[in-house]
């Protein structure tokens, strides 16, 4: 395919993931007012967050299992029509319960276009050009990542729309998306055997990691983590994934296929995923809040404090994904990325409520350049090194394990936040002789820092700003296993067939190649 006719084909995959992206930043800056509106709770916050993820998570194997049996741009479409009706749901919650359930059906479709929009990507380019076109998929995820706080906290602070909004307004370019997809993507139709979907191993599965993302987000809030609910949940889902590992290593179609893991590039990238997750995903879900009740800042300004992130982001991954495709070399960036990512992270746990907007600047682009280098890259190593037929599988296995990375850390450290923070208002307040009942929010709470009095404002600011930046130091040591991780792993060159191509040749067909891919041409 030529790089219009590509550029073409991704057009509905870019405005997917946009949607998608979207989905996640456009209420970055909007929680702390949806969830002081609602009057829900600092674990409240968190589970917002941690429902889309823990869906998204658990459903990322089977979407990338689904995409090796069926049509990939039909199961693109369903994981949309999905999020539009997620967003929905959430426009229109009346209570933080419903909110969490709608969350969970947008995480359902976002775990679609996570894993989809990658393996169709490794379809129709081969992975010596993947690199450039990464680099496109980079800047999309920038630019959503900018628009979505911007527009998220100019929704906020427009009294006549509201936060309801955050969640509709992704709704029409979904519908693009779907649109764009059924005019654009034609990949030809490969044959298979006799089609047999593992739903025994695809129960355990989402069952067991339901489990241990339960328990990582209530310990430590709702119970302790030294108690009966512990040794509950951990050893329900230890046995449910003991029972899917067993279950997987004796079927035909299994969901995960344990063989791609004595690929070594496959297993080192799966665990640096698993902790770039944890690094990326807990540190940063958290700065919005960081700059709105710490720093004073409005939504909207919120927004605008990300840009230095989102910019080294965007530049480091478009330049890399550019040089990568040139030279064919790609292990120096992995191991640069993971390197700066944890310099980002280090610095970035020293900041407080009276740290200059130009120093954290500077923290954020480093992160971001860091990120940008890194993440992308991953799936791009470990897609060159797998038979074309377990394409699906290896990109859904990197995306599940980054996901679970996420919800980890997301809840994790927002257990630690929620802890931290309740601990030096009590502090704060104590010092101040301020009784503790009579802080205006309440130790659980986020607070609404308009109306509280300016004694209480400035405990408050503190709390979060020393909670936050202990949030990057228990990161930082996950990032750094990421970075020992990265660097065992093997170089190998970049192949120059795409996909679909070698599927031909692995299949015996490769006389029809040129035939397939004249078939995989976008429509006008």
């Amino acid at each position: 395919m030529t790089n219009r006719q590509i550029l073409q084909a991704m057009s509905g995959l870019m405005a997917g993931m946009f949607v998608a992206i979207l989905a996640g930043t456009v209420v970055a800056n909007a929680l702390p007012t949806i969830i002081a509106d609602l009057g829900a709770s600092q674990s409240s916050y968190t589970w917002v967050v941690t429902a889309e993820l823990l869906a998204m998570t658990a459903t990322v194997p089977l979407w990338g299992k689904l995409s090796d049996l069926f049509d990939k741009k039909l199961l693109l479409q369903l994981s949309l029509g999905m999020f539009v009706v997620g967003s929905l749901l959430a426009g229109l919650s009346q209570g933080v319960g419903l909110l969490i359930f709608s969350r969970v059906v947008q995480g359902i479709g976002a775990g679609g276009l996570t894993a989809l929009a990658q393996v169709v990507m490794a379809a129709i380019i081969p992975p010596r050009r993947l690199g450039k076109y990464a680099g496109i998929f980079g800047a999309v995820f920038a630019i959503g990542t900018v628009a979505g706080p911007l527009v998220g906290g100019l929704l906020v602070d427009t009294s006549w729309l509201g936060w309801r909004w955050c969640f509709f307004i992704g709704v029409p370019f979904a519908l693009l998306a779907i649109a764009l997809l059924q005019r654009t993507l034609r990949l030809p139709a490969v044959a298979r055997r006799e089609v047999k979907i593992d739903f025994l191993g695809a129960f355990l599965i989402v069952a067991g990691v339901c489990a241990l993302l339960i328990w990582v987000t209530l310990a430590g809030n709702e119970f302790d983590w030294a108690s009966w609910q512990t040794a509950a949940l951990t050893g329900v889902g230890a046995l449910l994934l003991v029972a899917a590992v067993f279950v997987e290593s004796r079927t035909a179609e299994p969901v995960i296929p344990l063989g791609i893991f004595r690929n070594r590039t496959v297993a080192l990238t799966t665990v640096a995923s698993l902790l770039v997750g944890v690094a990326m995903f807990g540190g940063t879900v958290f700065l919005s809040q960081y700059f709105q009740v710490s720093l004073g800042k409005s939504p909207t300004v919120a927004g605008l404090m990300s840009l230095p992130m989102i910019f080294g982001l965007l530049v480091s991954s478009t330049v890399a994904g550019q040089v990568i495709s040139r030279t064919g070399v790609w292990k120096r960036y992995l191991v640069a990325g993971a390197v700066v990512m944890t310099v980002g992270l280090g610095l970035l746990s020293t900041i407080d409520a009276d740290t200059s907007f130009t120093l954290l600047s500077v923290y954020m682009a480093v992160l971001g350049i860091g990120v940008g280098m890194l993440m992308q890259n991953l799936v791009l190593a470990a897609q060159n090194d797998v038979p074309a037929g377990e394409l699906g599988a290896a990109t859904s296995v990197l995306s599940f394990f980054r996901s679970m990375g996420g919800t980890i850390g997301t809840s994790v450290l927002g257990a630690i936040l929620a802890r931290r923070v309740a601990a030096e208002m009590t502090k704060g307040l104590d010092a101040a002789g301020i009784p503790a009942g009579g802080d205006g929010g309440g130790e659980s709470r986020v607070p609404d820092m308009s109306t509280l009095p300016e004694p209480v404002r400035n405990v408050v600011e503190h709390a979060y700003g020393v909670a936050t930046a202990d949030l990057f130091l228990v990161a930082t040591p996950c990032a750094l296993l990421a970075l020992l991780t990265v660097v065992f792993i093997k170089e190998k060159p970049l192949k120059t067939t795409s996909g679909m191509e070698r599927l031909a040749e692995e299949s015996g067909t490769a006389k029809d190649t040129d035939t397939d891919t004249d078939k995989a041409v976008v429509g006008s």
